[in-house]
């Protein structure tokens, strides 16, 4: 559960996060760029016991009118749960990569595309969906895959927070019974599982999005045993 939500908000942050870094808005591609260098500079256990403590700098969270009344405010110890915190600190972390791998993707499409597009009258948002997006994903998806997988066993961090996660579930029954090594066992076997079937699903649709651009690999030396043929 974690790890999807992690990855959705990481994703969706990530795609505005690229879009600013490819935006000819200055102060915009300059707060994106400053926003993805410090997250990807900063560990994910240090973020994720920063947002864990985060009550120790700032003890109440409001929302009102600057220098004026107070709106609503909450104590920031009942917000700041250990499922919040690693949320917030996991998200985050993970948008800074998800930024640079969809910027990655979105370059990769000549901007010929674009100018054929335009000739044709596709509007900005048609030639985005149907033209440039399609082609980004062969190059998106196999290293987001790889984040997907990544950010799974990340999980496992939060344990230092005292987040009920595999991991933590290992910890908690291996300090009561003493049987460390195989409950580590244990943890190990769950995740090559559970990363082995992501594994699956990344090769589904790395496939559904390279269709009509890779071929089999007898497919093409067939091919090149053709050509030679035909040689004089």
């Amino acid at each position: 559960m974690l790890t999807a939500v992690c990855m959705t908000l990481g994703t969706l942050l990530g795609t505005v996060l690229a879009a600013g870094q490819l935006s000819d808005f200055w102060p915009y591609r300059l707060a994106c760029l400053v926003f993805v260098g410090f997250f990807r500079g900063v560990p994910p256990l240090v973020q994720l016991i920063f947002w864990f403590n985060l009550a120790y700098l700032l003890p109440r969270i409001s929302i009102g009118v600057p220098f004026g009344p107070e709106i609503a405010g909450w104590s920031t110890n009942s917000l700041i749960t250990p499922l919040t915190a690693a949320i917030i600190g996991l998200s985050l972390h993970q948008s800074a990569y998800m930024a640079e791998i969809i910027r990655a993707g979105l370059l990769s499409v000549d901007h010929g595309q674009h100018d054929a597009a335009s000739a044709m009258g596709f509007g900005r948002w048609h030639t985005f969906s149907t033209i440039v997006l399609p082609q980004a994903m062969r190059v998106i998806i196999p290293p987001s895959g790889s984040q997907v997988i990544a950010l799974l066993k990340g999980t496992s961090l939060v344990s230092v927070i005292a987040m009920g996660d595999l991991l933590n579930a290992v910890q908690t029954i291996y300090n009561r019974t003493y049987d460390v090594v195989p409950m580590l066992i244990v943890a190990v076997i769950w995740y090559l599982v559970i990363v082995t079937l992501l594994t699956l699903v990344q090769r589904r649709v790395e496939a559904h999005f390279g269709r009509g651009t890779n071929r089999p690999a007898h497919h093409r030396s067939r091919t090149r045993g053709k050509t030679r043929e035909k040689q004089p």
